[in-house]
């Protein structure tokens, strides 16, 4: 059985081999970044030259009505993708490259991928 220090270095060295492919440039294209925790999920767009993150968006800005059904985490993380999408074309950014976190490209990752390009981002 893998250790949690195990996975940790591995998913790190993913994370690192996917950054060293690309880079996120304002002019050209910045670094849409997805971050999924257990419970959450987080995305920021980057400008890797400057070092500054330009937008960012996450699952606890999405407040969900009371007395409705809740959201699954699936659902949460494409209206993640859709607000980062509705920001980023507020400041003017319309062309990112997207970066996984080394996680596999499939539920919610994907999710918020497909909330972003549906909101209305190219990438």
């Amino acid at each position: 059985m893998k250790t949690i220090e195990e996975k940790r270095r591995k998913l790190y060295r993913r994370r690192m081999r996917v950054r060293a492919k690309i880079r996120g440039a304002k002019i050209i294209s910045p670094r849409l970044s997805v971050y999924r925790s257990l419970n959450h999920i987080y995305a920021q767009i980057i400008d890797d030259e400057k070092g500054a993150t330009l937008v960012s968006a996450s699952d606890r800005a999405i407040i969900q009505e009371p007395g409705k059904k809740s959201l699954s985490k699936k659902d949460l993380a494409f209206k993640v993708g859709e607000l980062i999408a509705e920001r980023a074309l507020r400041r003017k950014i319309q062309k990112v490259v997207f970066d996984r976190g080394g996680r596999v490209y499939h539920g919610r990752v994907k999710a918020v991928a497909e909330g972003s390009r549906q909101g209305g981002l190219k990438f």
